[in-house]
């Protein structure tokens, strides 16, 4: 055990130390392409790169129209063609000097954390995740149980697939604002965390742990979710449609020694990152890339091999890695209309807003919130809970229990006009029977009455 340390030890310092004598060369090129600013990125090879020039890219809301990937080698060079979200090219080349931070020597490795519930300290919050069984109403559950504990959610994103759940969320102590660090209120926290994601009866069900590192919260939903096997296949509802996979094949190039992989989907904004990530994490190496991304359909092709420098071997194998990239695909994958809430942020704001939805006949599929400043500016995608589509009239009901000027219907679709703004916010004055009594069975107030 030790020989290994040592090795994996000196493996570490010597690609540090080809970093530093080979530092990354980026350059933003916006003469060559009329359509396009040109990012190219040329570096010492390492595990991770690839997924980390497209992390940056995706952070920064770039549009990768197309791509070309090289890293046959102790190098790797990439050519990136992107736009801003509104098609246009890049004013500015502050990206180079952020892609060469981050391939920099020292720049931080990602981590692969697996767990299923855990809570994590960090200097500005702390990090919840949750893994578990997606049920009506369980979103509502999960804020109210940080309410009644005094917490207040400062950032979350909640993904849903194959019926199942993952959601990363960052909050703060009410009383302080600072992050929870009392190892009793954490033990509190995910215990009754825990009672909520196992209250259904699921195979499955979430256990335990405490996080020992942190990563991309992205990569991290990604990795939650593989990890819960969302992609598996047999538990997929009966109410989806093949009409709605991405096409995906898989073959092996044996004259070149490599795995091909080429995948055509309806395009969207992070397509790139969700399968980069993806093939990443399931410890594949990515040698050649091509991706064309210029109207609405994306096509993607790769030349890989696993980690141990082999092509896929079996047929269980490749049907894994078409499963894999399909889930990978569909997780962002927005279903439901969507709703932004933007306001005056407040403990017990989430809470209230999901249990509306719920006491609707409402489901969350995805949820993005976000803290600016004093104001909370959350968006959620939600369903009808029982299948049928989401009639209008129980949308303006709701908007009109959370107040009009503050919860907005932003899918174009949505031909409904809404009525005049009343101007009233009248979160707080709603009845909490159920919210209560299901409070009241986690033993967090004393009457439910």
């Amino acid at each position: 055990m030790d020989h290994l340390y040592s090795s994996v030890t000196m493996d570490d310092e010597f690609e540090k130390l080809v970093i530093r004598m080979n530092p990354p060369r980026v350059s933003v090129d916006n003469k060559s392409s009329r359509t396009a600013t040109l990012i190219k990125v040329d570096s010492a090879n390492k595990r991770g790169s690839l997924l980390e020039v497209v992390q940056i890219l995706n952070d920064m809301d770039l549009i990768i129209r197309r791509a070309y990937i090289s890293s046959d080698g102790e190098w790797f060079m990439d050519v990136f063609h992107v736009t801003d979200q509104h098609g246009n090219k890049l004013s500015e080349d502050g990206v180079a000097e952020r892609i060469q931070q981050s391939l920099g020597p020292r720049a931080r490795s990602f981590r692969s954390l697996r767990r299923s519930v855990g809570v994590q300290a960090a200097p500005e919050h702390t990090t919840i995740e949750l893994t578990g069984r997606d049920r009506p109403g369980l979103l509502s559950e999960v804020f109210a149980v940080l309410t009644d504990l005094k917490c207040n959610v400062v950032a979350a994103e909640v993904w849903t697939h194959n019926s199942r759940m993952a959601s990363v969320v960052y909050i703060t102590s009410e009383a302080t604002g600072l992050p929870i660090d009392d190892p009793d209120t954490l033990a509190k926290i995910k215990k009754l965390l825990l009672y909520v994601l196992k209250s259904n009866r699921d195979k499955q069900a979430a256990n335990t742990a405490v996080s020992v590192g942190s990563t991309h919260k992205e990569r991290r939903l990604h990795q939650m979710m593989y990890a819960d096997r969302d992609y598996d296949m047999n538990d997929t509802e009966s109410g989806s449609s093949d009409r709605c996979k991405p096409l995906v094949t898989v073959d092996n190039c044996s004259d070149k020694g490599y795995t091909v992989v080429n995948l055509r989907c309806p395009d969207r904004p992070k397509l790139l990152f969700d399968t980069v990530c993806t093939l990443t994490d399931m410890q594949y190496v990515v040698y050649h890339a091509t991706v064309i991304a210029e109207g609405p359909e994306a096509y993607q092709e790769y030349y890989m091999r696993h980690m141990d420098g082999n092509p896929i071997s079996s047929e269980a194998e490749r049907q894994r890695v078409i499963n894999c990239l399909e889930a990978a695909i569909k997780r962002r994958t927005s279903e439901g209309i969507s709703l932004e809430l933007c306001c005056e942020d407040r403990v017990g704001l989430l809470s209230d807003a999901t249990r509306i939805f719920r006491e609707n006949g409402l489901s969350v599929t995805r949820a993005e919130v976000t803290t600016r400043g004093s104001q909370a500016v959350n968006v959620f995608y939600v369903i009808d809970s029982s299948g049928n589509p989401v009639k209008s009239e129980t949308i303006e009901a709701v908007r009109k229990e959370i107040g009009l000027t503050i919860l907005r219907v932003k899918d174009e679709a949505y031909s409904k006009s809404p009525p005049q703004e009343s101007g009233k916010f009248s979160l707080g004055n709603l009845f909490r029977t159920r919210s209560e009594k299901f409070l009241y069975n986690l033993g967090l107030i004393k009457s439910c009455s």
